[in-house]
């Protein structure tokens, strides 16, 4: 076991630096700012990845994969997009290498080996998928197009943190084609909503539906609705985004279709998605001070069962009953684990599934067995109790259930309790000092006041919050005219 983990009060940057190493999440590579994500880590975002993939089919998408390489001339088609990854974008110009003429055990790149035209690695797949679309599109038989790909993108990112921002990460991007503007918006929209469901009822984490400001938009995009969530030290962080491009890359790579009146007409488009930053916003929304803190649903394994014996005739006591155990709670589909290593401690293990957010522990020794009993310890709550045998399966049911809602309920409690209504300038930047959390105030729906405030503070509008009133205000920085609150914070 790693030694014990930076308080969040102290260091909360540090605490999830050592949190994500030492629950074996993910480390940091021989490649700089790429990451690996370890076992333990990618169970968590394959469960992720199952419950996306699960509603994405059932709206109707589907699934197919395209080059990680992207020709120069098709990232240059879209003005904005290339503009706005330009800066971040890794670039293949050879394809050869060669042993050095001056030292044999060298390799170098063969000057003759030079592409025709240069290779971006996808920061995001707009281009290449466009220009594929123009072969699949021609009538409005074709549409809508609805296709979801799984996969990684590279953007060349200086300052990076396991999870929430390394050079290359995993992600989904849906890349949808339609006869309307009307039909595009709405499945941007519907986006979004699968991705607030998501981040709910899966992951725990209550989020804010809204609307980026233009200078926070998607490069390209005519619209970017957004899902936000607070972390625990009072950060906003981004959960997922669905954009309405309209034809701005049906335009640029000159995507038509005929219409059912016979007209050639430009297609409208959306594009969408979440990435393994999810991870991120998981641990920093539910974790303490002892390590991860993990919702049922996504949960690796749900419960842990731990043998606590001193003789090899005690533990074979024990694992009978904890092997049948095991088969109850999996008829009833509950992940569960029996740990019967003789390597560990039964207390090395104890620690080792807190730190690593096992939502279910349940200890089982000698004496258990005399009073057919079990202690279970709930890891949201560190607390234990004795449960008779016969009612384990169902005490269980209920609590990973009673686990999932209580998660939820307490990131909710902390998140409303950190939106704080302001009027001034003065007020704002105290309460971003002191309190942090969203901020909800009055702008005046200029960029430029947009800038300032987050040169001044450092807090940018997360979004227009898609229910927001419309109720005329003055902007707390410039004092014109505002027509509706949105909320600021500090992000990641």
């Amino acid at each position: 076991m790693g030694k014990k983990l930076t308080k969040r009060s102290e260091d909360y940057s540090k605490w999830y630096n050592e949190l994500v190493v030492q629950a074996d999440l993910a480390e940091n590579s021989a490649v700089r700012g790429c990451m690996v994500i370890k076992p333990y880590g990618y169970a968590i975002w394959e469960k992720m990845q199952a419950e996306l993939d699960r509603m994405f089919k059932e709206t109707g998408h589907e699934n197919a994969y395209f080059p990680l390489f992207v020709p120069k001339s098709l990232f240059e088609a879209e003005e904005k997009n290339a503009e706005g990854f330009a800066k971040e974008c890794a670039v293949v110009t050879h394809y050869r290498l060669k042993t050095d003429p001056e030292d044999s055990s060298k390799l170098i790149v063969d000057p003759n080996a030079k592409l025709e035209e240069e290779l971006i690695v996808r920061p995001t797949s707009e281009a290449i998928i466009w220009n594929t679309y123009k072969g699949w599109i021609q009538s409005y038989r074709d549409l809508p197009l609805l296709i979801n790909q799984w996969a990684n993108v590279v953007r060349w990112e200086m300052r990076t943190r396991l999870f929430l921002r390394t050079a290359e990460f995993l992600w989904q991007e849906g890349h949808t084609a339609h006869a309307t503007k009307d039909e595009a918006l709405q499945e941007a929209e519907l986006m979004n909503n699968v991705y607030a469901e998501f981040a709910e009822n899966f992951l725990a984490v209550p989020v804010i539906k809204g609307v980026k400001t233009e200078s926070e938009r998607f490069a390209g995009a005519d619209e970017t609705y957004c899902i936000e969530a607070l972390m625990q030290d009072g950060k906003a962080l981004q959960a997922g985004t669905s954009h309405f491009l309209g034809q701005n890359f049906a335009k640029a790579f000159d995507v038509k279709f005929t219409s059912n009146q016979g007209k050639q007409e430009h297609v409208w488009a959306t594009s969408w998605g979440v990435s393994t930053r999810l991870m991120g916003a998981l641990i920093m929304t539910h974790s303490d001070d002892q390590g991860l803190v993990l919702p049922p649903n996504l949960a690796p394994f749900q419960v842990v069962i731990v043998p606590i014996y001193k003789s090899q005739e005690q533990l074979d006591a024990i694992s009978q009953v904890a092997k049948e155990l095991v088969q109850d709670l999996k008829l009833h589909g509950v992940s569960v684990k029996f740990d019967n290593r003789d390597t560990h401690k039964p207390g090395w293990k104890f620690n080792e599934y807190e730190l690593k957010g096992v939502p279910l522990r349940i200890g089982i020794g000698p004496k258990d067995l005399e009073k057919r009993t079990v202690e279970l310890a709930r890891r949201d709550t560190l607390t234990k109790e004795f449960v008779a045998k016969e009612t384990v399966v169902d005490t269980v049911i209920t609590l990973l259930k009673e686990i999932q809602e209580n998660l939820y309920n307490k990131a909710r409690d902390y998140r409303d309790s950190h939106i704080t209504t302001v009027d001034n300038f003065e007020d704002f930047k105290e309460t971003l000092d002191t309190k942090g959390g969203f901020i909800s105030a009055h702008w005046d729906g200029t960029t430029e006041t947009e800038d300032k405030i987050k040169e001044i503070t450092k807090a940018t509008i997360r979004c227009i919050p898609l229910n927001a009133k419309n109720e005329e205000g003055i902007c707390v920085y410039s004092g014109k005219k505002s027509l509706r609150r949105v909320l600021f914070a500090k992000a990641y």
